[in-house]
């Protein structure tokens, strides 16, 4: 039995989804929506993780949206600030009732007959299906999985007789005070892990196989306060986010291409910050700057612990687990009561969902994507996903209005189905994360759609062209083909496979 039709569906209840939700209200407040949330809250990644010192990596002048300025203060905000920024969103602009909690996408079939999508859905507690269809679907899910992140299979795991805690899951009340620690992670989750552990720990290891560029970041931003009391809110936020999106376009622009110069300059930052207590060979990448992502730490925390000795780094591979703590391959042994995989995310698209076309299982790994918003040959879909090397909420900004542009134009002009078409069918070896060359990136290269050779398909993380092309470009460009469909009832008509017929 179909549970509900809605205009659009939107997958996902976080940065993205409740992004996508408001820009509809906004920008085309005639469409119904509803949000299929899997979770029991909308938060998305700040509803997940609940590690001490859960932070944005990002300013939040740039991390907030767009029509709702951050008004929290402090530059790098805390997991729970932008959890309730969201939920506040989500109030003013009437979508939290919109949300259907609970709810996890299983699959979702396109008909072409039916010109609509059928969309089945199954509540986490039950196990109980439900089904929804949807003119269009949006999915706002970002790229990893929520189930677990990624851990290698440790040798000796076994036999440690302390705690191995993923921060994807973290314990409630996790009791590491007076303990000895080891991080095992290079990434953003370790570099903000280790200095809030290491107020209660005894002491705490940060163990790498290979460094990272950690750049540091004032919490407090002087000249945005300046702004904020002189200039009229709205003005001042304008400008905030104005400088800040210059600056890291710039440091990443120049990375590029001038890597040996950014190197040295990034190099020279750390070493100043740790002083005497500085042994460079933990702190110095083998590859290029923002060839991986930048690690930002706040206030200088890591480095400050560094120097005050609570926390010490080690940079080699692991032999095995001991019964008190890891051996290294270099034979030194770190002792632990507790060891925190940090080791990354394990990437997922659509929520792990199957996505499937007029009977076809759609095979993301062979499609390329449009403007970093569509799937090449998927009817009325549409993907929100953020920048790496900017905001995550700069591109959903910007890819939720261009979405609004096309459904408005759409039913400007009478038509009933919105599809990209690639004339030529080439593509790149590239994954639309291209340009990073992360673990995580690799890993999942077999499960991430591909680049194309040119624009509009490929993906540039240039937000200036991005800009330019999705707020402002023309819709009917010549790669979207429109058409007007067949009106029918969804869901009745022979346009499903026979395994997704409403019962």
């Amino acid at each position: 039995m179909i549970e509900q039709h809605t205009d659009v569906l939107i997958v996902g209840a976080g940065v993205s989804g409740i992004g996508m939700a408001c820009h509809l209200r906004r920008d085309c407040p005639g469409k119904s929506f509803t949000i299929l949330e899997r979770r029991d809250s909308l938060g998305g990644t700040w509803d997940l993780f609940r590690y001490p010192g859960i932070r944005s990596d990002s300013d939040m002048y740039t991390f907030g949206f767009s029509f709702r300025p951050w008004t929290g203060g402090k530059v790098l905000a805390d997991g729970p600030s932008i959890k309730r920024y969201l939920a506040d969103t989500a109030e003013e602009y009437d979508v939290t009732s919109h949300i259907r909690f609970g709810l996890a996408l299983k699959h979702a079939e396109w008909s072409s007959e039916n010109a609509c999508w059928r969309i089945t859905a199954e509540r986490e507690a039950t196990g109980e299906p439900l089904t929804f269809t949807a003119n269009f679907l949006i999915g706002c899910t970002g790229y990893y999985n929520y189930d677990a992140g990624y851990k290698p299979d440790f040798p000796g795991e076994e036999v440690f007789k302390g705690q191995v805690v993923h921060p994807q899951h973290w314990p409630e009340h996790l009791d590491y005070k007076g303990k000895q620690v080891v991080v095992i992670g290079s990434g953003a989750t370790a570099v903000t892990l280790v200095p809030k552990m290491a107020e209660q720990a005894s002491h705490v290891t940060m163990l790498q196989r290979s460094p990272t560029y950690l750049m540091p970041l004032p919490s407090d931003d002087r000249i945005a306060r300046f702004l904020q009391r002189t200039l009229p809110s709205k003005l001042a936020y304008r400008l905030i986010r104005a400088r800040n999106v210059t600056i890291a376009r710039l440091l990443f622009n120049l990375s590029r291409k001038r890597p040996q110069m950014m190197r040295r300059w990034m190099l020279k930052t750390v070493e100043k910050q740790l002083g005497n207590k500085a042994d460079m060979r933990h702190f110095t990448p083998s590859y290029n700057p923002w060839d991986q992502r930048l690690c930002v730490v706040k206030d200088g925390d890591l480095f400050r612990c560094i120097r005050e000795g609570s926390v010490s780094m080690a940079t080699d591979h692991i032999e095995r687990f001991t019964e008190t703590g890891i051996r290294l391959k270099s034979g030194q042994q770190l002792d632990a009561d507790i060891i925190i995989p940090a080791t990354g995310l394990d990437i997922q698209m659509l929520g792990g969902a199957e996505l499937i076309v007029d009977g076809e299982p759609v095979i993301l790994r062979n499609k390329v994507v449009y403007k970093n918003v569509m799937i090449e040959g998927v009817p009325n879909a549409g993907m929100v996903f953020g920048y790496t090397n900017l905001s995550w909420t700069l591109k959903v900004d910007i890819a939720a209005e261009y979405l609004c542009r096309v459904l408005n134009h759409m039913e400007a002009t009478g038509q009933q189905v919105c599809v990209a078409q690639n004339p030529d069918g080439r593509r790149a070896d590239d994954t639309v994360m291209g340009g990073l060359d992360s673990g995580y990136i690799r890993r999942a290269d077999d499960r991430l759609p591909r680049q194309g050779l040119d624009d509009p398909w490929r993906v540039t993380q240039n937000y200036k062209a991005d800009v330019k092309s999705l707020r402002f470009g023309p819709i009917d460009d010549g790669y979207l083909r429109f058409t007007a469909g067949i009106s029918s009832r969804p869901g009745i008509s022979a346009g499903w496979s026979a395994s997704s017929q409403p019962q």
